[in-house]
């Protein structure tokens, strides 16, 4: 996995154990997890690194050559708001690491580990239940299904149009994020960062989660124009698939600003999508765009 050391993912998502948090990233076809994260929640160390330092040493020494081949480094989102690189394991080899572990936590942990493995491939073969279960995290938080209908929407667009710029050598992460910021400045002026700014979320929070009805769904119109220029130019590379996003974003900023003109308000708007109770009672749901 050495070329994982250059990959930057753009998504850490979060997962809870106990309470406890588990960063987990998903690449290549499967969840990779945090093990700084796991040992601490295994072993209650005040010095989770030292303690996994001194275990990988350990286990070189046993013969485990062949499950340090398989620890890979990617780079997951610190409580800084920061990404680092840090060591990751798949469910296999975190569960073998686990095994080197005297905690009486192993064993519910493994089961856990287990169910989060299986579930995420039931999801690869039946992406409906994906979409069942982000549907069921954002009606337990309070959202109108009118609204839960719309931001189920504005994922599926989003996946179509970052699986259309996969297949045109666009490479992920850095330039995934460039092409988003342009089509979000064309569509309302803001980049993702500034407009999270606007509305006073914090870092973790999910922007579109907190957007209203209409913010949603000229954010779909942006990123769908953007999807229609690039298949009829047959874009490819970054250079060609940048100039249709601003391109996209742009037909999705003149419908905004023409509604806005006609409808006499704004539609970029400082407000929460949640009201202010609901919103600091609940999590964000965890999805990745």
């Amino acid at each position: 996995m050495t070329e994982n050391k250059k990959n930057e993912l753009a998504i850490t998502k979060v997962a809870l154990f106990e309470g406890k948090k588990i960063r987990k990233v998903f690449h290549q076809n499967e969840w990779w997890f945090s093990i700084i994260d796991v040992i601490e929640v295994l072993t209650d160390s005040t010095r989770p690194r030292k303690y996994w330092s001194d275990l990988k040493k350990k286990l070189q020494e046993e013969g485990c050559l062949q499950l340090s081949e398989k620890i890979g480094q990617l780079k997951l989102e610190a409580s800084d708001g920061k990404k680092y690189f840090t060591d990751v394991a798949n469910t296999e080899t975190m569960l073998r690491i686990i095994q080197s572990i005297p905690s009486p936590k192993a064993e519910p942990f493994k089961l856990w580990l287990a169910k989060v493995g299986y579930e995420r491939i039931q999801e690869i073969e039946n992406p409906e239940l994906a979409s069942k279960r982000a549907r069921a995290l954002y009606e337990a938080k309070g959202y109108p299904p009118e609204w839960i209908e719309k931001r189920m929407r504005s994922i599926a667009i989003r996946e179509e149009l970052t699986s259309e710029w996969g297949k045109r050598g666009v490479k992920q992460s850095k330039e995934y994020g460039i092409l988003t910021s342009e089509i979000s400045k064309a569509t309302f002026g803001m980049t993702p960062g500034d407009y999270k700014k606007y509305k006073s979320l914090k870092g973790k929070e999910n922007l579109r989660d907190h957007m209203s009805d209409l913010e949603l769904i000229f954010s779909m119109l942006g990123e769908a124009s953007t999807r229609e220029i690039t298949v009829k130019r047959d874009a490819q590379g970054f250079p060609e698939n940048l100039q249709a996003a601003k391109e996209g974003g742009t037909v999705a900023g003149n419908a905004r600003r023409e509604l806005e003109q006609k409808a006499g308000k704004r539609i970029i708007t400082s407000e929460n999508y949640l009201p202010k109770k609901k919103k600091e009672l609940m999590g964000e749901v965890s999805e990745r765009c």
